[in-house]
């Protein structure tokens, strides 16, 4: 039994393709002709509906993964745009790959793209359903609707430390500065209660990052009453004052990381394919896209070799029992004897 039902590649051609294109960033025409050069004559266009049936394959198996990493009460989320062909047209238009993950501080090492035709929050709350977590993001009006919806907001400290960076970098502010020096203080307590029990990071936040923060609060308040409405600065400290709450619930939940960092490393490799690949051929082909670099960028994550990893589920897969499917998500997979 093969994936490719009586076709010619085996698991191991099967998972060089999808590795070199999705981990390594190799585009299909770039693989045709490096196959050429070892003799071997295999047509993009046949590299094309290989890689597209190992997506649709693979796609119970992300399932699977999907709804492990929603059993989290903490998530990631975040999205980033890819360019999509229209049909018919020859040009492309912008759609969305978004990413979810469980919380930097759960057991489960693991994320999920899903490949969506726009950026709309109605994308965010069909891939969520009836989850009712923790959700660590940045400011993207898309999530809030979810937050009204029962969804708890946990907003992103690096965002807000970013917006008095920019601003130091640009006026050399002295608010800005001592801003910066705030967020310092609270990173450097993330830092050493990182690798701690639950228990101990809570004690530790509550009784050495909230008074940082309850002082940097107040100092914003004062600072924003004293700035031009629509000056740079003010646009700097309404960002944080805005969202004060979202962003300092992780001092009350030792499970919420400070900022969504965590979600932001595992979209970094899908922004340094796109300058690659360039773009999807379709909705249906990004979605298989997204199902294939779920595997990988999540087997990463475990420390495995994705390609040793997809060569042995490629391999397995055809003949594995159904009700046994996550014996093979990248957290529980042990290679084959």
């Amino acid at each position: 039994a093969h994936v490719i039902d009586k076709g010619i590649p085996t698991a191991g051609l099967l998972a060089q393709v999808l590795v070199a294109k999705y981990q390594d960033h190799q585009p299909l025409y770039r693989q045709e002709n490096i196959f050429g050069r070892a003799g071997l004559a295999i047509p993009r266009s046949t590299l094309a509906q290989w890689v597209g049936t190992c997506g649709a394959r693979l796609q119970p198996l992300v399932d699977a993964l999907k709804a492990q990493v929603l059993g989290h009460r903490v998530l990631h989320g975040d999205e980033t745009p890819v360019a999509m062909l229209k049909p018919g047209s020859g040009k492309t238009h912008r759609a969305y790959l978004w990413a979810y993950a469980p919380g930097a501080f759960e057991a489960t090492r693991a994320v999920v793209y899903d490949f969506c035709e726009s950026r709309a929050g109605e994308h965010a709350r069909a891939f969520l359903g009836d989850w009712r977590g923790s959700l660590i993001c940045d400011d993207y009006s898309g999530y809030k609707a979810s937050f009204s919806q029962g969804v708890t907001e946990a907003g992103c400290l690096a965002h807000a430390r970013r917006k008095f960076f920019e601003l130091h970098a640009a006026h050399k502010s002295q608010i800005a500065e001592w801003a910066l020096q705030q967020f310092a203080r609270v990173y450097e307590i993330e830092r050493d209660v990182q690798a701690l029990p639950a228990p101990q990071r809570l004690e530790i936040r509550q009784h050495c990052s909230r008074p940082v923060l309850d002082a940097l609060h107040e100092w914003m308040v004062l600072q924003r009453q004293q700035v031009a409405g629509n000056s740079a600065t003010a646009k700097a400290l309404d960002y944080s004052l805005k969202r004060w709450t979202a962003l300092t619930r992780f001092v009350d939940d030792p499970q919420l990381p400070p900022d969504n960092n965590w979600i932001e490393n595992q979209i970094r490799p899908i922004a340094l394919g796109r300058s690659n690949w360039l773009f999807a051929g379709s909705l249906r082909a990004g979605q298989r896209a997204a199902a294939v670099m779920s595997l990988i960028q999540s087997a990463r994550m475990n420390g495995h070799d994705s390609y040793a990893y997809l060569k042995d589920v490629l391999t397995r897969l055809p003949t594995h029992k159904a009700s046994q499917i996550g014996e093979l998500l990248p957290h529980r997979w042990q290679p084959a004897n």
